[in-house]
This record gives C-alpha cells, structure tokens and sequence, in this order.
C-alpha cells in the first residue's frame, strides 16, 4: 500500500510501529507473524476488541493523538471493567489512500503517549488500505487473578448499582462538535471528555472481590445497565436524580437524557452489596475517583428509572444502537 506521501506499508510498519514494541520481548520485534505471550500461574488471559470507525466514533476533523487515544482507552475500559490490568494490544489500521502521513505520525503519536501511561505495549496487528472511511481496531489484553474476572453475570438482588466518574460530559460533548452552544471552557471540558475517555484502570482491578457484577458506560447508562440485569436475570430501580453530572454538564440542554442514555463515558457500572460500602467509600477517596450510589438491583425483570419523587421516567431510547 503506498499514499500519495509516500509512505508504503512495510516503511510505516518499520518507521511507526516497531518502536511501540520495544519492551515486550514476545513482540518478536513485529517480525514475525505472531505474538508470543506468557501468562502468569494463577493468572487468566482478558482478551477484548473495539473498532472505531470515521463518522461513527470519531470526526474526519477530530485530531490524529485524540483518536489514538480513544482507541486504546475504549478498550482499555473494557479490561477495567473486568477486573483486569492491561498487559498488550493488537491494532488494525484500514487506512483510506487519501489519509496523509503526517496523520498517521501523529496518530502513532498518540498511541505511544498513552501506551507509555497506561502500561502496555503494541504487539502487532495489519496494515491494510479501504476505499471507505478510515477504520481502526484494537484487540487488547489483560491480566485477572484466575476464577476472580468481574462479569455481567452476578448482580443480586439487594445490591445497591454504583457509578463511577460522572455521566453524560461525552454525549455532550459530540453535541458542542455538532453545534450546540457552550463556553470556550465548556465546549474544551466535554470535548475532550468526548475525545479522550478516561478509563478506570486503577478503579477495576480493586473492586475485585467487592463488586458483584460490572460493565462500562460505553453505550449509555440504561442500556448498558440492561445488559446487566439481562445477564443476572435481575430487575432494577434508578433515581435519575442521583445520577451524577460534572459541573459543566449540569444544567445543559440535555443533561439528564444525555446521562440516561447518551454514551461514551466509559465510566465503571457496578453492583455490589451493602457490607461492601464502607470498602467501596474508601477506595472512592484513595483512588481520588467519584463513586455514586445511583439504584438497586431487585428480584424480577426490567429496569425502572424514577425521579426524586419516586416517579417513573419514561424512556424515549435505550442507547446507542449501531442496527
């Protein structure tokens, strides 16, 4: 595959993506067509994969380091919410032949700065051309003490559904991007919440024998809680009103609904019982990361959203759906 730059395949596999490997002696320097990864005794091996595509998950004009970032860091969330610490990842780069090299340089970029931050290293991947819209995966992996990996399978009734972070700045920021009305600081504060999700790594692995059940706020609170109570075959109550919104969030046009069901927050969602509280305020303050109270898990089916009177709310969408 060669660009209008000039660039070809092997010379972006040499110049950019050799040196993210460096450090990971099973990365075979990206020389060979396999990866070689050693799991520790009583370890288990977390393997999870997000794509992000142009226009769907990310602008055409949205800078290169930023969709680094959200690539590694939407997978990331997925490991956080496991339970798991981050060991390696994979990437998939379908690279339209109109994207520049200095794009892709700056995108390598952003790869390496998060990498560095997060702790893991690039093991190997493809490089491939499209003629549609540029497309990027990443599989990643993780580490977990074995038999303990949080899943969605394990809420129980009388568990009280915790949040991490606050809800809704992400949705609200592709709306600033879109149009909608904001401060300079504002409109800086949720885009980059938008562009740059923070996943809680640190959060995930500790809540490893506290929390019941887990998942991330990738798709929207209500239906990502959903999944939960789907998979625990469990019912739930929320107060909208306690769900909790960052400072520049609350009182937006939209606020609440972009909470419910907006998407892309990547906080942790969790249950967990009540003699797990005090264990759980603890570490909200060591860790220096809000954590909220916002239901209950109940016998049954469904999930109901209340306000602070303990009215139902109708749901007009469930999240982000991509059929």
């Amino acid at each position: 595959m060669v660009t209008p730059a000039g660039m070809g395949e092997f010379d972006v596999i040499d110049r950019l993506l050799k040196p993210l490997a460096k450090g990971f002696p099973g990365a075979l320097g990206l020389a060979d067509d396999a990866a070689l990864v050693d799991v520790p005794d009583g370890r288990s091996l977390v393997i999870a994969k997000d794509a992000i595509v142009e226009g769907v998950h990310f602008l055409a004009d949205d800078p290169p380091e930023a969709v680094a970032a959200k690539l590694l860091r939407v997978n990331l969330s997925d490991l956080a919410a496991m339970g798991a610490t981050p060991l390696a990842y994979l990437t998939v780069i379908a690279r339209p032949k109109s994207l520049d090299d200095a794009w892709l340089e700056g995108f390598v970029a952003g790869l390496a700065a998060d990498q560095k931050n997060f702790g893991l290293h690039l093991i190997g991947g493809d490089l491939v051309s499209t003629p549609g819209p540029l497309l990027l995966s990443c599989t990643i992996l993780g580490l977990v003490p074995e038999g303990r990996a949080l899943t969605r399978k394990g809420a129980r009734a009388g568990d009280h559904i915790w949040v991490s972070g606050t809800l809704g700045d992400a949705a609200l920021g592709l709306r600033v991007l879109k149009g909608l009305a904001a401060t300079e600081d504002e409109a800086f504060y949720l885009v980059e919440r938008y562009r740059r999700p923070q996943p809680r790594t640190a959060l995930g692995p500790r809540l490893v024998g506290l929390a019941h059940a887990a998942i991330d706020v990738s798709d929207g609170l209500v239906a990502d809680l959903t999944h939960i109570l789907d998979e625990s075959a469990a019912a739930a109550t929320v107060d909208a009103d306690a769900l909790p919104l960052s400072p520049v969030a609350h009182g937006m046009p939209g606020c609440h609904d972009a909470a419910l069901v907006g998407g892309d927050d990547y906080e942790l969602l969790f249950t967990a019982p009540d003699a797990a509280t005090p264990a759980i305020e603890a570490l909200a303050g060591e860790l220096g990361v809000a954590l909220t109270r916002i239901g209950r898990i109940a016998a049954g089916q469904g999930l109901t959203v209340t306000d602070g009177e303990g009215r139902k709310i109708a749901l007009d969408g469930l999240g982000w759906r991509h059929f």
